[in-house]
């Protein structure tokens, strides 16, 4: 070949070129479905909600923690109250 196409090659071409076209406007349609699936289209999308769930999951953990805490320093403080009074309480 010397380099210069033919007009059925030109032709093959710009079908190529087509299909090619619409293939990659095809993906970058479902691309943005996606990306609006996900943040979200005027609405929350997924990873708002996902966002909103997790900050539920932290301040109810921080919430359980809190209360466990308290809930052992009182069981500690009855031990250590028991132990100290032992020797008061049976002679």
């Amino acid at each position: 070949m010397s380099g210069t196409f033919t007009e059925r090659d030109v032709q093959a071409m710009r079908v190529l070129d087509g299909e090619f076209q619409r293939d990659v406007l095809e993906k970058l349609g479902r691309l943005e479905a996606k990306m609006d699936m996900l943040v979200g289209n005027g609405q929350p999308g997924r990873m708002k909600l996902a966002e909103d769930r997790l900050f539920a999951l932290e301040k109810n953990d921080v919430r359980r923690t809190v209360i466990e805490r308290v809930i052992n320093a009182t069981i500690a403080v009855m031990i250590s109250a028991a132990i100290a009074l032992h020797g008061h309480w049976w002679k």
